[in-house]
């Protein structure tokens, strides 16, 4: 007797399997049966028995748009997938999340983006690129298309979204049989923490870039930071245009409403335009060190014209950070951080008697005031003690001289985990423009974590 056994891979029908079973062997099991054998088919196991086209037609997805292909990819789609507000009550209302699937194999990893923000335009993450796998890109609730028709705020916490990932990861396991990865930038990157810390499971490796694990509204080491990036000279630069910005305000000013209103930039939120330039002018330092756009030979002096002082100030620190337009738009982002991710002030001692108009140093003002914005200081030591005893499998991204890396993941105990700082780095840091040899070993400790 001969049995043979029939494996049904992810992905492919059994019938289809069956078929080019029966075509290939058909002579050999002639043989086989005149000679006597009994054939016996067992077909034992289907490990994957959803078909992506099945898979797509479930009542919870629904197949937006198809986009532009890349070679690398069988198919590009835009998904939206019906989530509950509440995952600690499934049955009651919903909204649906965008996710967009970068489609190789069902048998290559996943690597799961999990945005921290909006997710307006797809992209191929580096990792997927490197790796040539298949890609989830998942906005985060409330942002972008992913909002309830109407926003409950209490809803918006860190176990909340992290239910949401796990809740994708879980229906799209039923197709993917691979390794998973997830990865993400700035908040993105910081989702990627908060995902593991509640679902630890849910993936086998991560990869945040350039992500804070701030420990309170106000996280003071940031001042230390600012008090110690880069050379004495840049940053006497740094705070001499800060200073020469609030002193002279009244004749920047006319520049700054011109460029404000050319961009159509309003200030409501903040409390009017002169209390935006202040506080522009104080996220000046930060949004230096962040971005690195512009060296320090670079900026202006007192001899400037006020035109070319405020084009400066806006391309360094952005002055659409402060209008109601964006505040608007971010503002779930500003409630997760006054709750719980925590976030940074300013410095206003520092410049104590050229400030006129601003008197709180956090960003408070972006919330309406009937908001409830009691923060949640365990958090952040309960996922500081989860990467120092628990985590494994972690790829920490950071660039030296940006500003969040002074609140960056720096403690991850005897883990197998790895912390890259890229000398000099900003905000903009990825794995593309490391040195080489960096470049190098980060891809060899990915290596490592694929199995």
């Amino acid at each position: 007797m001969v049995r043979v056994y029939i494996y049904a891979l992810p992905g492919i029908q059994t019938e289809s399997l069956m078929y080019k079973f029966l075509t290939i062997f058909a002579p050999l099991m002639k043989k086989l049966f005149l000679s006597g054998a009994l054939l016996v088919f067992v077909v034992i196991h289907v490990l994957a028995a959803v078909s992506l086209e099945d898979f797509l037609n479930r009542k919870e997805v629904k197949v937006v748009r198809t986009l532009q292909n890349e070679s690398t990819f069988e198919g590009i789609l835009e998904l939206m997938i019906e989530q509950p507000i509440d995952h600690r009550n499934p049955d009651g209302e919903t909204f649906a999340q965008r996710v967009y699937i970068s489609h190789v194999d069902p048998e290559q990893p996943v690597v799961l983006i999990t945005e921290g923000y909006d997710a307006k335009y797809y992209y191929t993450s580096e990792i997927t690129a490197q790796l040539r796998c298949n890609q989830l890109m998942v906005e985060h609730r409330y942002f972008g298309k992913s909002k309830p028709d109407s926003i409950n705020w209490d809803y918006l916490d860190t176990w909340q979204a992290a239910s949401d990932h796990h809740r994708i990861v879980t229906m799209f396991k039923e197709f993917y049989t691979g390794q998973w990865i997830s990865t993400g930038i700035s908040k993105g990157g910081q989702t990627v923490m908060y995902h593991s810390f509640y679902y630890p499971d849910d993936v086998d490796i991560r990869i945040p870039y350039v992500a804070p694990l701030n420990y309170g509204l106000e996280d003071e080491r940031i001042y230390t930071f600012l008090d110690q990036v880069g050379s004495p000279k840049e940053r006497r630069k740094v705070k001499k245009f800060q200073k020469l910005a609030l002193k002279n305000q009244v004749e920047y000013l006319d520049a700054f409403k011109a460029l404000s209103d050319k961009k159509g930039y309003t200030y409501e939120l903040v409390g009017g335009i002169e209390k935006a330039y202040e506080y522009c002018v104080l996220e000046y330092s930060f949004a230096y060190w962040q971005w690195g756009y512009v060296p320090s030979n670079k900026i202006p002096g007192k001899l400037a014209l006020a035109e070319d002082i405020i084009q400066h100030m806006n391309r360094v620190a952005g002055f659409d950070y402060f209008s109601d337009q964006s505040i608007v738009e971010y503002r779930p982002f500003f409630y997760q951080a006054l709750t719980e991710m925590g976030y940074y002030g300013y410095d206003l001692d520092a410049f104590g008697k050229y400030l006129q108009h601003v008197d709180n140093p956090i960003f408070t003002f972006t919330i309406p005031e009937r908001v409830d914005l009691s923060f949640n200081d365990e958090l952040s030591v309960e996922i500081q003690q989860y990467m120092s005893e628990e985590a494994e499998n972690y790829i920490f991204i950071y660039g030296e001289y940006d500003t969040w890396s002074a609140t960056a993941v720096t403690s991850i105990g005897d883990s197998n985990s790895k912390i890259f700082f890229k000398e000099g780095g900003s905000h903009r840091t990825r794995i593309s423009n490391m040195p080489e040899e960096q470049k190098k070993e980060v891809y060899t400790t990915l290596d490592s974590f694929l199995h």
